[in-house]
């Protein structure tokens, strides 16, 4: 049976009450540019615009990483993760990580 999984930066969820706090979650996804992106993005960089390349490959990295996230909730039986923060950084030479964490909760709805 599947279950829909709430997640938010709110630290709470409207018509909902946290019945227990569980823990921390986290999912990260590292990945790195691909020579065809550095090219067009080195062309771009020149004539301006929008670095399409890089977009599509942060927006992937984010879902994977929510997914991670998502999973590791469900894991220790959570039904929602809250205060959910994102966080970019580099980690080599045309790397880089896109990590996600927020606070595993069980929610029910408020009486």
């Amino acid at each position: 049976m599947s279950r829909e999984m709430i997640i938010s930066n709110l630290e709470y969820y409207p018509g909902m009450k946290i019945e227990r706090h569980i823990s921390l979650v986290q999912g990260s996804s590292v990945r790195s540019k691909h020579a065809g992106r550095d090219f067009m993005a080195g062309l771009k960089s020149i004539f301006g615009g929008e670095l399409l390349g890089y977009t599509e490959l942060l927006h992937e990295s984010r879902e994977e990483a929510v997914e991670r996230l998502i999973q590791q909730a469900r894991g220790v039986g959570a039904n929602a993760v809250l205060n959910v923060r994102f966080s970019t950084s580099s980690i080599a030479a045309g790397a880089a990580e896109i990590f996600v964490y927020g606070t595993a909760v069980l929610l029910v709805e408020e009486s």
